[in-house]
């Protein structure tokens, strides 16, 4: 619902007759970045309480370049969703967003990676590595049981926990970001137990870097 929510919004401020259902993941990825660019990823991440999505439509650029990106990113994404067991691979825009939940890859209250979850993060590595001009960013959520200090903090550390596990495969930390937001973004109901095992989560947000982009621009000019 999230991703036709950001789809819909964008398409209402860039082109009011288009429709979402009938453009590919690229053409949205073009229309996504013309119409959007930093301003309107700025303003989708902050109404929808995910900084993940609006780091990736604020690095859009829009246009033919958007496009030859948006395609780059369907064929990684095809990848990841083959790959990588118990994640969920969202194209959004000019970019990818992956969400693994933490149940996946700490125990209780850990920001250790469980021995299980390091196959799924290196197949991740191996993707990551085959698709090197592209931004990385990594987030850790949390429920909200405990303090609001001490979710923080284990957000936090959770997210360095899988950029050091990434870099010891080999992927450039130079691509990475890593953030903690606790408990301030919840996706589902801390009232209930499926919501706050929702809610405690590791998302990645994967974009264009400036290389990317001018390969891009470079390639849309020639066309």
């Amino acid at each position: 619902m999230r991703k036709l929510a950001i789809c819909a919004l964008v398409i209402a401020i860039a082109a009011p007759n288009w429709s979402c259902s009938s453009m590919s993941n690229t053409q949205k990825g073009a229309i996504g970045g013309a119409a959007a660019g930093g301003t309107i990823g700025g303003i989708i991440g902050h109404q929808s309480g995910n900084t993940a999505v609006g780091a990736i439509l604020g690095a859009a650029i829009g246009g033919a370049a958007g496009a030859y990106i948006g395609n780059i990113m369907d064929k990684q994404a095809a990848e990841m969703e083959r790959d990588l067991e118990g994640a969920t691979v969202t194209r959004v825009g000019e970019g990818i967003k992956i969400t693994f939940a933490s149940g996946l890859l700490f125990d209780v209250n850990k920001a250790e990676l469980k021995q299980a979850s390091r196959a799924n993060l290196t197949d991740l590595a191996v993707i990551l590595n085959k698709y090197p001009d592209t931004n990385i960013l990594l987030e850790g959520h949390t429920d909200s049981d405990g303090s609001e200090e001490w979710n923080l903090d284990l957000s936090k550390m959770r997210a360095q926990s899988v950029a050091n596990f990434l870099a010891g495969q080999a992927v450039m930390e130079s691509r990475f970001t890593e953030m903690g937001y606790g408990e301030s973004q919840p996706i589902a109901d801390n009232a209930t137990a499926s919501g706050k095992q929702a809610n405690r989560r590791v998302e990645v947000a994967i974009y264009a870097n400036d290389k990317l982009k001018k390969t891009a621009e470079a390639k849309a000019g020639g066309n």
